[in-house]
């Protein structure tokens, strides 16, 4: 034995007194936690440490992922939420899991602990419900990439463009102007405008008088026009498609036109279309339709406006200029 050990063991710890067997019982509770607990305390280190590599390779992995296929921007910062939020959960869980292995090796009682860890958790997941599904809803929408920053978007009855998002709450801003802060556990249905293209369909009324054969040969030679044009070329994703004859109201024929370009650029070509078509219609001296214009017959003339002359009808005298009756009601004279 050592003699320190020898010297410790004389006096006051001598075997067989008070401090003695307290001593005995130390070493004899050493010996036993590094030949049974000590190596469960190591491999449970090891493992811990081996998942806390895997879970920051997995996250460093899903940045350069989208930093190569996104080349940065609003998804990149997205992409890295996500990872930092999954990285400290991650930690956390390693971290309580390893703790409660020490404390139960060390002989901590972890029952009561457990217990009033249980009755926390259910009193602070009662309270924090909702922020709780904000949470959850939020990582999904960034996992799935249901939509980004700077998308136009319909959200729980809101329509306008995204201007920020985090894991609890989205942030959209309508045509006004307004603001909304619409909570992630509020999104049920999302309808993005900004993926794929997008769909305008343009109803062009032409008086009942214009011959239709031309009127659709205008139309497409002003939608061709649009869309071969330098401004709007890049636009576009299929050549503008002329319906023919919708319907027929009254004096009023609709030709309907359907644009099909990059979504939501379809609001410029379809302005410029129907500022040609005004001109083209005027050009050509076709009347715009008029759903309470009706001809009475083709073989008659119509004015100017299209509308049929009016009928002439005998004078009636102004009843302001009719003189009282002079007969005397009562008499008769």
């Amino acid at each position: 034995m050592h003699p320190f050990m020898l010297a410790a063991r004389t006096g006051w710890f001598a075997e067989g007194r008070f401090l003695g067997r307290i001593l005995d019982g130390w070493i004899n509770d050493t010996e036993d936690f590094i030949r049974t607990k000590l190596p469960h305390l190591i491999i449970a280190a090891a493992i811990a440490f081996f998942l806390y590599y895997l879970l920051k390779l997995v996250t460093n992995r899903m940045v350069f992922l989208a930093e190569r296929h996104a080349g940065g921007g609003t998804r990149m910062s997205q992409v890295r939420t996500l990872a930092g939020v999954i990285r400290t959960t991650g930690l956390a869980v390693i971290g309580v899991i390893v703790t409660m292995q020490f404390l139960g090796a060390v002989g901590v009682n972890l029952a009561p602990l457990l217990a009033s860890a249980g009755v926390a958790g259910v009193a602070i997941g009662l309270a924090a419900q909702n922020i709780v599904k904000d949470m959850l809803n939020g990582v999904l929408i960034l996992i799935e990439d249901q939509f980004d920053v700077g998308d136009s978007v319909k959200l729980a009855g809101v329509a306008g463009t995204v201007e920020g998002m985090t894991l609890r709450k989205t942030m959209v801003r309508d045509g006004d102007g307004t603001l909304y802060v619409i909570p992630n556990s509020q999104i049920t249905t999302v309808a993005n405008l900004s993926i794929g293209y997008s769909v305008a369909t343009v109803n062009v009324s032409v008086d009942f008088s214009a011959n239709p054969d031309e009127v659709l040969g205008l139309l497409k030679s002003i939608a061709m026009d649009i869309r071969t044009s330098d401004e709007f070329r890049k636009v576009f994703v299929a050549d503008p498609q002329v319906l023919g004859v919708d319907a027929v109201k009254g004096s009023e024929i609709v030709f309907p036109v359907v644009f099909k370009t990059l979504a939501t650029q379809q609001y410029a070509p379809v302005r410029e279309f129907r500022r040609r078509v005004r001109l083209a219609l005027e050009e050509h001296h076709m009347l715009p339709g008029d759903p309470n214009r009706v001809f009475k017959s083709f073989d008659e003339p119509a004015d100017a406006t299209g509308k049929m002359p009016p009928e002439e009808h005998p004078a009636t005298q102004d009843p302001t200029t009719i003189k009282p009756q002079e007969t005397n009601p009562f008499s008769g004279e």
